[in-house]
């Protein structure tokens, strides 16, 4: 005869604290103590998981938001924790309904723990902006490293790990990456969903940086993940919510998509991004940073120390990078000139915007531009999937009575909720300061001649203009 639930409760928090007594454990500022037993260990204390102490979990946003330091090391220990968590709780509440075994938990721990081991420098920026302009358009990712990168620590190291657990944390790394296996195992499919969830976009990961990212940058977060985390259910092999946190699920998109319009994409961490990109492009032919990036042996050597590599060296091969460097230490930036909100109806079929676009549309008598004057961002900004709304992919359930599953549309709940779910911002900056007023004219000029109105929502300030 089965246990039921609260024996199972029981029985797993016993066996919790057993195993902490031969754990280490981490005083973590948002979690409390989180602890590691020696199998996580093995990979905690090795030389390419302890590089992620010198990746800035937001790259360069700490420069506009100083308490934003907190690196991808405690990210990684945070979706450890909580997707041990997560396991453990489906397991307390269903038990043996849904058979999860030991090395289930240990694979979706491992999972979270080593989901960012292969993540590059700066952020996404490496990935998304300088790899792409070095390498014609590369499309290169970071949970694809991961994933060697995993192989090379258990090599390397040599740690004993079941083949089997090392391929599942390998897909579950991958699961909501554009290379997810097509073939993972039907068995057991809600496990994938805990760490990278590739299905509706709900998973640990953002449950840990939100709250991480809101608390370093002296932000508010009123999403509370607990509500989520502890009341899940699995039914039909996928995750599913109580249909009364329809709007928690909700806060958690919008919160994520107000960190990406407040912080992530704030418009002078965009400028310093850009300056950084331009010097990492110049010193690429020196230090040969991308040659890196196909061999973990040495992909975990390169970390965020590379911007101080350039600024301090003699060599006049980065004389230009090193130059930019300095003007970001002085606070000499690439201005900000304008930017404009991509209409609804324009945004499917949207042309990325150039500097070349810009400075076609200069009029006679201008003053004249150069394309390498000017810097164009164009940001997008959405709740994980496009222009699609996430909700509806995701299912929920009345209460803990029932076995049906259902999707809620957002107009059954409330008509504040918005209808679009996404933006897409196109930023011009001035890499020179005396020409932001020219740069500023010749954007409201492109404006005209693209939309018939200058889209922007209010003119470039005089006092910019004017500054020399």
């Amino acid at each position: 005869m089965g246990t039921n639930g609260n024996e199972e409760v029981t029985s797993l928090y016993s066996l919790s604290c057993r195993d902490r007594r031969f754990s280490k454990h981490i005083h973590d500022n948002v979690h409390g103590n989180i602890y590691l037993d020696p199998f996580f260990l093995q990979f905690v204390d090795t030389e390419q998981f302890q590089r992620l102490r010198e990746l800035k979990q937001l790259g360069l946003t700490h420069m506009v938001y100083p308490g934003a330091v907190h690196s991808r090391f405690e990210h990684s220990l945070g979706v450890y924790w909580l997707a041990g968590e997560a396991v453990h709780i489906v397991q307390g509440h269903q038990g043996s309904e849904i058979n999860i075994e030991r090395n289930d938990i240990r694979t979706v721990k491992l999972a979270g723990l080593l989901h960012d081991v292969g993540h590059g420098p700066f952020s996404h920026l490496f990935e998304r902006e300088f790899l792409p302009r070095v390498l014609n358009g590369s499309e290169w990712s970071h949970e694809d490293m991961s994933v060697k990168m995993i192989d090379y620590i258990v090599d390397a190291h040599h740690i004993e790990v079941d083949a089997a657990i090392l391929n599942n944390v390998k897909e579950m790394v991958l699961a909501s990456s554009a290379n997810a296996s097509q073939n993972t195992v039907n068995e057991k499919r809600f496990l994938y969903d805990i760490v990278a969830n590739g299905r509706n976009g709900i998973d640990v990961d953002k449950f840990d940086y939100i709250v991480r990212d809101s608390r370093a940058c002296g932000l508010g977060c009123n999403f509370q993940f607990q509500r989520l985390l502890e009341t899940m259910r699995v039914m039909g092999d996928e995750i599913c919510y109580r249909a009364k946190d329809y709007l928690t699920v909700h806060k958690l998109f919008a919160t994520r998509a107000d960190l990406h319009r407040t912080v992530y994409t704030h418009a002078k961490v965009k400028a310093i991004e850009l300056m950084v990109v331009d010097a990492l492009t110049l010193a690429n032919g020196e230090l040969s940073i991308s040659a890196s990036i196909q061999e973990p042996a040495k992909f975990w050597k390169l970390d965020d120390s590379i911007l101080r590599q350039i600024e301090t060296s003699d060599k006049q091969e980065l004389k230009k990078a090193r130059d930019l460097v300095l003007r970001i230490r002085r606070r000499d930036l690439y201005q900000f000139c304008n930017e404009f909100a991509v209409p609804k109806d324009k945004q499917e079929h949207f042309k990325d915007i150039t500097p070349r676009d810009i400075v076609c549309s200069q009029k006679n008598g201008e003053t004249p531009l150069n394309e390498e004057d000017i810097s164009v961002s164009i940001v997008k900004i959405d709740l994980t999937r496009g222009r699609s709304n996430p909700l509806e992919s995701i299912k929920f359930f009345q209460d803990y009575e029932s076995d049906y599953k259902f999707p809620i549309r957002d107009e059954r709940v409330s008509h504040l909720l918005p209808a679009f779910c996404q933006d897409m911002i196109v930023r011009v900056y001035s890499k020179k300061p005396e020409l932001v007023g020219a740069v500023s004219k010749a954007f409201e000029n492109f404006q005209l001649k693209t939309y018939g109105m200058k889209a922007q929502v209010h003119d470039t300030p005089e006092k910019k203009k004017r500054r020399v």
